[in-house]
């Protein structure tokens, strides 16, 4: 297992589950970022499973990024040879200039973003937008997978905010998993348990793409 931080190491799990089960579109031969990655398992697993190139990102903490460093490396053993993993530190809604440019010169942006467990950060919700808007390629093919469990039951609604800025900034959005998981991560929070135990998978494509 991935060490290092992971807001709530079961959506991670939820997510690379679900990036397993659908890997044939969803990963192999694809350009793969994840935001926010924490320990960087999603993006670990997509190396393994097949994608061509995969870039994985974090807050730009000098020990948040050697972390993520030291998590690919210690995969480097089961890593395909065709797989390409860079490890770079990124501010949501910064510059994506730096992340695009470990894309080969043909490709219009990344194919497949990771989203795991970043809703509760309400503040920076306009600047994640921001973030798939510049890297998702413009393609039907494409997309963002946002994955959260909810910290705190009573700001749900806060958490799905989120998914209104998405549809502003003109991305569909389709809830594609919902699963309830048999044991509670945090179990010293309050709330609804229930809310608590379940991840929420949600997939966003643009409106309108280029074909």
């Amino acid at each position: 297992m991935p060490a290092g931080p992971l807001s709530n190491p079961l959506t991670g799990y939820v997510v690379t589950d679900y990036l397993y089960n659908h890997r044939e579109e969803l990963v192999c031969g694809k350009n793969v970022l994840e935001l926010g990655a924490g320990a960087g398992l999603p993006s670990i697993a997509a190396a393994i499973w097949g994608a061509k190139n995969v870039v994985v990102t974090d807050y730009p903490d000098e020990d948040m990024v050697e972390n993520m460093k030291i998590n690919v490396d210690a995969a480097k053993d089961v890593l395909p040879r065709s797989s390409n993993v860079v490890v770079q530190g990124h501010v949501w809604g910064a510059d994506a200039k730096p992340m695009l440019a470990n894309l080969p010169s043909q490709a219009r942006g990344f194919d497949t973003l990771v989203l795991a467990d970043l809703l509760f950060n309400h503040s920076q919700h306009a600047a994640l937008v921001l973030t798939i808007q510049a890297t998702l390629a413009r393609s039907p093919e494409a997309e963002a997978l946002v994955f959260f469990t909810p910290y705190t039951p009573s700001k749900f609604d806060k958490d799905m905010a989120f998914f209104n800025l998405a549809r502003e900034g003109g991305l569909e959005v389709t809830q594609i998993v919902k699963r309830v998981m048999d044991k509670l991560m945090f179990k010293d929070d309050r709330g609804d348990e229930l809310l608590r135990r379940t991840v929420f998978g949600y997939e966003l494509k643009w409106i309108n793409s280029d074909r």
